[in-house]
C-alpha cells in the first residue's frame, strides 16, 4: 500500500469504482476506509474483499500499510470438472466484505500474497505464469473461505426468517432497478408482506421498503460519482419513469440533490 501511495499521490485518495476485485488486506497502523460510501476501521488482520462494481476510498489515514490484490472477474479459475469432479470456480459472494484475521492467519495470508508478488516475476512464459497465478490466488480465495467457515460454524444455524432474507437481499440485488415495491419481491418469494418485514426487521433493523430503496440509492450514487451520465438517463437505468421523481427520491434518502452529491463527492481533498 505505501508503495502505491507513492506512485498514485493525490488519485489515491478519491473515490474509485472499479471493474476488477480487490483484496484489501491491513497489516500496519489503522485506518477508515470507504466501501460504497459507508466507513469501515480497519486495523491489522482487516481484509476487505471489495467486488466489481462497489465504490471505494482508501480514505485519509497515511500512517497505515497492507497488501492489495486485484484481479479481473474471469482470472479466478472457471468451473471444470474432471474424473474426481473438482469445481474450480470461486464464487466470490461466499466471503465477507471485512473479515478480521487473527495473527496467525495474517501470517498465512500475507505469505501466500509474497509469493505471488514475488512469482508475477519469474522468467518463464505468461501463459505459465498466469496459470501459476491463477491456482495461488484460487488457493488464497478458498483459504478465507475456510477461516470464514470455521467462524460461520460457531454461530448458530440460520433461522427461517434469516434465510427468507438472504433470498430477498439476492432477489434485490437482481431487480432492483425493475422491482421498487415490496410485493413484487413477495410474490416471487412466496410470502406475505408481514413475514419479510419481519425478516428484513430482524435481520437489517430497516422495513424491507426501507432496504430496496437504500439499494436503489446506492446504485444512484456509484453512477452519479463514476459516471458522466445525465440524471435523466440514470433515473431512466434505475427504473424511474421521471427524472423529477428521482430527484425527489434521492433528495430523501440522501438529504440532498443528485447533482448536490455528485459535486460534494467529485470536489478535491
Amino acid at each position: 500500500m505505501a508503495d502505491l501511495r507513492h506512485r498514485g499521490g493525490k488519485e489515491v485518495r478519491t473515490t474509485h469504482r472499479y471493474e476488477f476485485h480487490t483484496l484489501v488486506c491491513v497489516t500496519r497502523g489503522i485506518c477508515t476506509q470507504t466501501v460504497d460510501f459507508k466507513s469501515i476501521s480497519c486495523q491489522p488482520g482487516s481484509l476487505l474483499v471489495l467486488r466489481a462494481g462497489q465504490a471505494h476510498n482508501y480514505g485519509r489515514d497515511e500512517d497505515w500499510d497492507g497488501w492489495n490484490v486485484l484481479f479481473r472477474p474471469e482470472f479466478v479459475l472457471p468451473g471444470s470438472t474432471s474424473s474426481r469432479d473438482l469445481k474450480l470456480a470461486f464464487d466470490l459472494e461466499r466471503l465477507l466484505e471485512h473479515m478480521v484475521l487473527s495473527s496467525p492467519e495474517l501470517e498465512n495470508v500475507t505469505a501466500s500474497i509474497r509469493q505471488m508478488r514475488e512469482d508475477t516475476l519469474i522468467d518463464a512464459p505468461l501463459e505459465d505464469v498466469h496459470a501459476l497465478l491463477r491456482h495461488q490466488l484460487h488457493a488464497l480465495l478458498t483459504r478465507l473461505s475456510i477461516l470464514q467457515g470455521r467462524r460461520q460454524a460457531q454461530e448458530p444455524l440460520a433461522s427461517p426468517a434469516l434465510q427468507r432474507f438472504k433470498r430477498f437481499q439476492q432477489l434485490v440485488d437482481e431487480r432492483f432497478t425493475q422491482w421498487h415495491h415490496v410485493s413484487d419481491y413477495t410474490s416471487q418469494l412466496g410470502c406475505t408482506e408481514k413475514s419479510l418485514a419481519r425478516a428484513v426487521t430482524a435481520a437489517m433493523g430497516m422495513p424491507a421498503k426501507a432496504f430496496i430503496a437504500a439499494r436503489i440509492n446506492l446504485e444512484a450514487k456509484r453512477l452519479l460519482v463514476h459516471t458522466d451520465l445525465h440524471v435523466a438517463t440514470i433515473a431512466e437505468k434505475l427504473g424511474f419513469e421521471e427524472a423529477t421523481n428521482f430527484s425527489k427520491f434521492f433528495k430523501r434518502e440522501a438529504g440532498c440533490t443528485p447533482a448536490e452529491f455528485r459535486r460534494q463527492q467529485r470536489a478535491p481533498i
